[in-house]
């Protein structure tokens, strides 16, 4: 007798549909598994006749077994098809009633004693069951509350293959999973308040908040540049239903996910600075693609501390992720997608040892030219889709002990958020994403306003994406102070965040590149 049961394979964060063909015939007793399966897969057959054995359930002895993983072009990975194998082997076998499997996707990882162990993507799974018409799905106890976040699909989750067969034989009915409940609170995360001083680098922090842009700060060591970082996570609004299923996905694709659990909140990725292309992007071999950094920080953060000590090629590869929001990794025998919309955060040193800044406190010890050689890894493309570029200064101890604490993340997230909700209501969409006519739209100005930007535009050398990325970061600022068109002092403040341009204003050398007054305090003359 032939048995299919659904499935699917694991395609980077996406599953594509797998069948499981179980075919029992005469010959010498064997199982064998075809359709380009890897170790994992063939070993499926042992770990699956031992289940058997442990919870008495009845092999096929003295047949031939042929499993067949339709398509067999797919390259199939991993220990999920240990539950359908075992399931399509019992409708083989009919040891259960006919049509119990119809309209039902399997996956699941056994183990020797029959128990069912978490794999990963099955929130994937799921959705693609969903997608080709299926009513149910069966997956590990484990996996069930990241399966049921997709409606419209009746999702059980088992503790071992006894409990399968027992539903399926309607001896014993799985209870349908209930998704979790998705509010995740704020109050534990970093506050802004532990930031004393650095006025300017807080109002880079909140524009970025505001707005999604990418955000660059350079200054000596313990000026405050991870701790401004690491702030900005509180400073977001909380993730949306469809992007807690997004971030979720991603990360039981990584098999990252906690057990029974969900993302609640927004990413929050630091890769150290000796992190390879493969490792930040994606990538892989054998025609395998694993989920990289910048993936993993979809919809959040991805901070990279000590920015200057990556390898440039690392820096440049995230270019073009950053401005198309997926990053497209093509392998040998695979070509997949992943997510890539994230806020980027750099913080870099302004030399090799840190010191060289006026009022750093220390005399700079780097070989002449050894900065400029350091920030140049730190190419001008990278740095064009930065829209926002701070100097971090340092604050001396006595100003750090006088000072009252800064002002609270949640006062800062109420600006936020007002500024997002004006976003949506005209644009739909975040100010860091508009193009075209939504941004001409989107940013009214004055003849006067108009002309200071292009005057300006042309000192500054902006490129067309700079020159757009300008009158985005202003529109977030007209959006923090409720303004429906964009005026001189917004124009103005958004163009002192351009001021370092690129890394060959970045030195002591250029001191008026420093202060991010080249063009006036806002409201001040250009």
């Amino acid at each position: 007798m032939l048995a299919r049961i659904a499935t699917g394979a694991l395609d980077g964060v996406d599953a594509r549909p797998v069948d499981v063909e179980v075919n029992l015939s005469r010959g010498l007793p064997a199982i064998q598994v075809i359709g380009l399966p890897d170790g994992a897969v063939r070993e499926a057959r042992l770990r699956v006749d031992s289940a058997f054995r442990a919870l008495g359930l009845d092999r096929p002895t003295g047949r031939r077994v042929t499993i067949s993983l339709a398509p067999s072009h797919l390259r199939k990975s991993g220990s999920s098809y240990d539950l359908p194998m075992a399931v399509g082997l019992l409708a083989a076998l009919e040891r259960l009633p006919s049509g119990a499997t119809a309209g039902t996707s399997f996956a699941g990882e056994l183990g020797l004693d029959g128990s069912l162990r978490p794999i990963r993507g099955a929130l994937a799974l799921a959705q693609l069951a969903r997608e080709q018409g299926q009513r149910a799905l069966v997956v590990p106890f484990e996996n069930a509350a990241e399966a049921a976040l997709v409606p419209d699909l009746e999702v059980y989750g088992a503790r071992g293959l006894d409990e399968v067969v027992a539903h399926l034989c309607g001896a014993g009915l799985l209870p349908c999973a209930e998704p979790p409940p998705l509010e995740a609170s704020v109050d534990d995360l970093p506050d802004l308040r532990d930031v004393r001083g650095q006025t300017l680098p807080r109002r880079a922090l909140e524009i970025a908040a505001a707005g999604g842009h990418h955000l660059a700060m350079i200054g000596p060591p313990g000026a405050g540049k991870t701790l401004l970082a690491r702030r900005l996570p509180g400073l977001l609004p909380p993730l949306s239903r469809e992007e807690t299923v997004e971030v979720t996905k991603v990360y039981s694709a990584a098999g990252l996910l906690p057990l029974r659990g969900v993302v609640r909140r927004r990413p929050f990725r630091a890769p150290h600075h000796t992190a390879s292309q493969v490792a930040l992007v994606g990538g892989g071999q054998r025609g395998q693609v694993n989920v990289g950094e910048l993936s993993l920080a979809h919809r959040g953060v991805l901070f990279l501390d000590e920015a200057a000590e990556f390898p440039r090629g690392v820096l440049d590869a995230l270019r073009t992720p950053l401005e198309a929001g997926v990053a497209v990794v093509a392998r040998s025998g695979c070509h997949v997608t992943l997510p890539t919309e994230v806020q980027l955060v750099l913080a870099t040193n302004p030399c090799p040892c840190g010191y060289d800044w006026e009022g750093a406190g220390r005399t700079c010890v780097c070989a002449a030219g050894a900065a400029e050689r350091y920030l140049a890894r730190l190419s001008g493309p990278l740095l064009d889709r930065i829209d926002l570029q701070v100097a971090v200064d340092p604050v001396d101890a006595t100003a750090l002990r006088r000072q009252a604490p800064g002002e609270p993340s949640a006062s800062v997230r109420a600006r936020v958020l007002a500024a997002r909700a004006r976003q949506q209501a005209r644009s739909r969409r975040l100010n860091v994403a508009l193009t075209g006519e939504a941004l001409d739209d989107a940013c009214p100005m004055t003849h006067e306003v108009a002309e200071l930007l292009e005057l300006a535009s042309r000192r500054m050398g902006l490129s067309a994406r700079g020159f757009d990325r300008v009158r985005r970061v202003a529109r977030t600022i007209a959006d923090l102070a409720g303004s429906a068109g964009l005026a001189r002092e917004h124009v103005l403040e958004a163009l002192s965040f351009r001021a370092l341009g690129s890394p060959s204003r970045w030195s002591p050398a250029h001191a008026p590149g420093w202060r991010q007054d080249r063009l006036g305090a806002p409201g001040g003359s250009s």
